[in-house]
């Protein structure tokens, strides 16, 4: 396969895109999973080399990471009530 850049989460969707995979399942960290699922099998098929798939799953493990971190903040923000008077 050519030498494709994947640096962001839009790039990995763009590269499943090219075999016909398209992801939303409506939550964004359910939608990283099930393209990593997806990754995977793609590799494990020999349909997309090494670097690429190293790449595309750096990406995607780090866009996890930061999809909990938002999460877990939105929860511990929801427990605490604003007063604004």
């Amino acid at each position: 396969m050519e030498d494709v850049s994947v640096k962001t989460l839009y790039d990995v969707q763009q590269l499943l895109k090219k075999f016909g995979i398209f992801v939303y399942v409506g939550k964004r960290l359910w939608d990283i999973e099930l393209m990593a699922l997806e990754l995977d099998h793609l590799h494990r098929s020999q349909v997309i080399d090494d670097q690429i798939f190293i790449k595309a799953r750096m990406v995607l493990t780090r866009e996890h990471r930061l999809e909990e971190k938002r999460a877990a903040k939105e929860e511990q923000n929801r427990g605490k009530k604003v007063d604004r008077y």
